[in-house]
């Protein structure tokens, strides 16, 4: 509904009101009173809970990390959080019980001034100790800032990101800004970013956001890289080859407790020669699987580590992106998990858009591909380039900056590991 045709509470108060006022009722003329008064306010700002949410910027945009827009967003920003540090920063909201809609508590007066200080409560929303709407929508919208689950009930994590100080953020904006400017020229006309700290995809086309995917990328020792490169290859049930740390990390003690686990997930042994090797013919308990050589490869299927795709881009990391069967981890507040490479949610919108300029791919074509179980390598007619960045803090919008985990302890402040501290 467009603004000119939304009817407020207040409107609808005012007009009915007024249709009335010609009767002497008491109740009437109060009515009007009431609303007419200057001390009321702004009722529009008030009264109605869509006003609080209209009072500050919105969070969502379908403008690109990469790009010009978002360093000049991010210099203002900076001059922002320089204010509020100079003017003292913001309270530290006592991390106890929590807090949600309903609440009264000492705290919620502190977690207000908090909130209006970062601009994510109207300063017309007043004061006081209840969590009421107002401070539920201002709480949801600094979850979404922070790539949290926008419940709008202020628990452990929200506790944590909330609590980390003013002059922190502003640090982690300046440092953010280089990595930025770095990457705000042309990327070309379509291209992928995988943005490491927040876990998170954006599929970019003539300067828009045309899909996000939330991603799974690697553990704290397990990195995954920054690189860019060009996505060539897409390939429909892909064969899984594991790479040799992940053999001797994880695949050699899962056969030292189970001597079926290969067999179980349709993994088979190859030597160098490419001559099938028996798992049974293996002591798990030596060096004999890395010293002979051995390749292990997954057959496609549903156990698959890829599940139903993989997406090749050149690059000495030998990390790509797939799909996984591990769908419940793209739920996790925390999308750490991977060995480097980069699990993608909802692969196929991404898949679909890659292969949009090769011919005999439509949408249907791979649904079926992938539905048939066969291997199906694809090579993109015109590849795509891809840039794996690590960019912990930006802004889409005036007034609104974005902040995430620095989960690879890459900006220098160990205020900004947020989880680790947990």
């Amino acid at each position: 509904m467009s603004e000119s045709t939304r009817t407020t509470r207040r409107a609808f108060m005012l007009s009915a009101a007024a249709a009335l006022a010609a009767s002497p009722a008491a109740a009437q003329e109060t009515l009007l009173e009431i609303l007419q008064s200057p001390r009321r306010g702004n009722w529009d700002d008030q009264f109605d809970s869509a006003g609080s949410r209209t009072a500050v910027r919105e969070v969502a945009s379908n403008l690109p990390i990469f790009s010009p827009q978002t360093v000049s967003y991010v210099e203002r920003a900076i001059d922002t959080y320089r204010g509020i540090v100079s003017s003292g920063g913001w309270p530290t909201v006592p991390a106890g019980n929590k807090l949600k809609l309903g609440v009264k508590d000492p705290a919620v007066g502190i977690l207000r001034q908090r909130l209006a200080i970062s601009g994510d409560l109207p300063r017309s929303a007043g004061g006081g100790n209840a969590f009421d709407s107002y401070v539920k929508s201002a709480v949801q919208r600094f979850q979404r800032r922070h790539g949290l689950p926008d419940d709008g009930v202020i628990a452990q994590y929200t506790f944590a990101m909330m609590n980390v100080s003013a002059d922190v953020r502003l640090g982690q904006l300046e440092t953010n800004l280089v990595r930025l400017r770095s990457m705000s020229g042309f990327l070309g006309n379509r291209y992928v970013m995988v943005n490491i700290p927040a876990a998170a995809i954006e599929v970019v086309e003539n300067d828009r956001v045309v899909q996000r995917h939330t991603a799974v990328v690697g553990k704290i020792d397990r990195q995954t890289p920054i690189l860019s490169s060009k996505i060539h290859e897409v390939i429909l049930n892909p064969y899984w080859t594991s790479p040799a740390s992940i053999v001797e990390k994880d695949i050699i003690p899962l056969m030292q407790k189970d001597a079926t686990y290969l067999t179980r997930n349709s993994i088979r042994l190859f030597d160098p020669s490419g001559n099938e090797v028996p798992p049974e013919s293996i002591d798990w308990f030596s060096r004999q699987a890395i010293e002979m050589n051995l390749t292990f490869r997954q057959d496609p299927g549903k156990n698959n580590a890829m599940a139903s795709t993989k997406i090749n881009f050149h690059n000495p990391h030998a990390v790509y992106m797939h799909d996984t069967p591990q769908q419940s981890l793209f739920g996790q507040i925390e999308r750490f998990h991977s060995s480097g490479c980069v699990r993608v949610q909802n692969v196929r919108d991404l898949v679909s858009w890659l292969l949009r300029d090769t011919p005999g791919w439509s949408r249907r074509e791979i649904e079926n591909a992938i539905a048939r179980g066969d291997n199906q390598p694809i090579q993109l007619v015109e590849p795509v380039p891809v840039y794996f960045t690590y960019v912990s803090a930006w802004s889409t919008n005036d007034g609104v900056a974005h902040f995430r985990n620095d989960i690879y302890a890459r900006d220098g402040v160990d205020e900004l590991l947020v989880s680790q501290a947990l």
